[in-house]
């Protein structure tokens, strides 16, 4: 029985290598979409609903407004990939942390299915990005991940001030 299950393992090993070599640049995109998108769950989760409406100093968004700008921009970014117009209003029309985290979950929703249809082969097709501008979808889709990363070290920023410890040292801590 462990012979056919080590065999039945190493034969879904060697598959996922050759699909990832038959797409690299792909798989690297993807992976490193679903690595932000757990921190940024797990940020967006972490801070109470009292402090969503906390501000680092006046000329500052709330923590609320900035997951809600995260997921707007997902919504028209991952849109601009797939070839649709997408307009979130998450930012503006939202305040409280169950409805912002409801969109960011509905913006990570969408994002999936566009990350997840990704292949090299379609990659370096040119899209539409921020009115008239072209770009290739895996531009598009890796300018997404760094604007994410962008905001969550704004969000870091938020979280130690309400002492909290971001999700991504708290893989760090013993």
């Amino acid at each position: 029985m462990n012979r056919i299950w080590t065999l039945t393992l190493m034969g879904a090993l060697l598959g996922a290598v050759a699909l990832n070599a038959q797409n690299p640049l792909s798989t690297d995109t993807k992976n490193f979409y679903n690595g932000i998108k757990g921190t940024l769950t797990k940020a967006a989760d972490e801070m109470s609903e009292a402090d969503y409406s906390f501000k680092a100093s006046p000329a500052e968004k709330t923590y609320g407004a900035m997951i809600g700008h995260i997921a707007d921009v997902q919504l028209a970014l991952c849109g601009n990939a797939n070839g649709e117009q997408k307009m979130g209003d998450a930012e503006k029309t939202k305040t409280t942390k169950a409805d912002l985290v409801a969109a960011l979950k509905a913006s990570f929703d969408y994002c999936d299915g566009v990350y997840g249809s990704l292949t090299d082969a379609d990659a370096a097709t040119k899209v539409t990005m921020f009115g008239p501008n072209k770009a290739t979808k895996l531009a598009v889709l890796n300018f997404n991940i760094a604007h994410d990363n962008e905001m969550y070290g704004q969000l870091v920023v938020y979280l130690r001030i309400k002492g909290l410890v971001p999700p991504s040292s708290q893989r760090r801590q013993p």
